[in-house]
């Protein structure tokens, strides 16, 4: 993490912008990160400690912006509008900043009105379902699923978004079916899952970063049933302590900045 930290904030000051931004005298104000999600999500979580950190190094406050919709293109479409003077960044996942490109017929384009400045890190995608659910490890989820199509629920945060994608493939691969519902963002699915009024979530890791901790120890197990730690992780037989997605699924996040200003409606 403060290796990608250390990338991100070399890029942000090493890049010469024009105007009242130059590079000696940068920054001179607030700085404003852009999330695409809800708070509560990774995304989000992530934002807010680069947010901490970047400030105690440049000696200026980074502002947190969410601007969940649409799968994140609406937090993208905020930061593209935005000058371009280094002073707002855009910070997002494969979904926010490539797959919208090819799902939405958006008013900017993510290539030539994006600047890229890093990219902090990747991670694997996981399946977690609700306590309740009827199955203990991945075979027996899709044996479930199989017995009783299209009944069960997986959250998604907006149509698609990662999760939605990634159901879909997941779907054609295990022949099954099942309904998905979208969200404003992983948050809010998250609190509906740990409420049980869905079924599961397909999503990167570090949004299930709770309930790992409630599998690290028994105290954290003690208290299972009490917010975020109430969920279950479905895992192969045969590979204990490995994420149920496929090694080749995962997913990305980074920051980027507006390239150049471009009048878009509203």
């Amino acid at each position: 993490m403060r290796r990608c930290f250390g990338l991100l904030i070399a890029a942000i000051v090493g890049f010469g912008w024009s105007g009242a931004a130059r590079a000696q005298d940068y920054p001179t104000r607030a700085i404003t990160m852009i999330v695409p999600f809800p708070a509560g999500g990774a995304t989000d979580t992530l934002a807010r400690f680069l947010g901490e950190r970047t400030r105690a190094i440049l000696g200026q406050p980074i502002i947190i912006e969410n601007v969940g919709g649409a799968a994140g293109s609406l937090g993208v479409a905020r930061a593209v509008r935005s000058p371009p003077d280094g002073y707002t960044l855009s910070i997002g996942t494969s979904t926010t900043h490539v797959l919208i490109g090819g799902l939405y017929t958006l008013q900017f384009d993510l290539l030539k009105d994006l600047e890229p400045v890093i990219l902090i890190g990747s991670e694997p995608l996981m399946i977690v379902g609700k306590k309740s659910l009827p199955a203990d490890d991945l075979k027996g989820l899709i044996a479930w699923l199989k017995a009783n199509p299209d009944k069960a629920s997986v959250g998604i945060a907006g149509v698609g978004a990662t999760g939605h994608l990634t159901g879909i493939a997941f779907q054609k691969a295990t022949g099954t079916t099942f309904q998905f519902v979208p969200y404003r963002g992983n948050g809010p699915a998250m609190q509906d899952l740990v409420a049980e009024q869905i079924d599961f979530m397909i999503e990167p890791a570090s949004n299930f970063r709770h309930c790992s901790a409630a599998t690290a120890s028994s105290r954290s197990r003690s208290r299972a049933r009490h917010g975020f730690h109430r969920c279950r992780r479905f895992q192969p037989r045969t590979k204990r302590g490995c994420p149920a997605s496929s090694p080749r699924s995962g997913t990305g996040s980074g920051c980027q900045r507006a390239r150049r200003r471009r009048s878009l409606p509203g």
